[in-house]
């Protein structure tokens, strides 16, 4: 999915008031993914990290995107790419789990 990392910023950064699942599920929906492979990846995230590794994510994605000569574009190859950089090897390894488990193609 082209904008999975956007959207997982843009998750990350709206109100606190809804779980990370359902505001990381709004977010892919606002991107074009359908309803259930929304939710099911925004279920995997919440429940396979930490509120802080999803924040490191986000922020890791975030400067891969200020650094990248099409940041308007970022495939979930990228973030996964982004994930396996940080020095925290269970973010790459859930968010892989979770793309692959949802259907959502790199």
């Amino acid at each position: 999915m082209k904008a999975l990392a956007a959207t997982i910023i843009g998750a990350l950064a709206l109100s606190a008031c809804a779980a990370p699942a359902t505001r990381i599920s709004t977010s892919l929906q606002r991107y074009g993914l359908d309803e259930q492979r929304s939710d099911c990846v925004g279920t995997q995230l919440q429940s396979g990290l930490s509120l802080g590794q999803l924040q490191q994510l986000g922020r890791a994605a975030k400067a891969y995107r200020t650094n990248d000569t099409t940041p308007g574009v970022l495939t979930t190859s990228d973030l996964v790419r982004v994930a396996s950089e940080l020095k925290d090897p269970e973010i790459a390894l859930v968010l892989g789990k979770a793309t692959l488990a949802c259907g959502v193609t790199p």
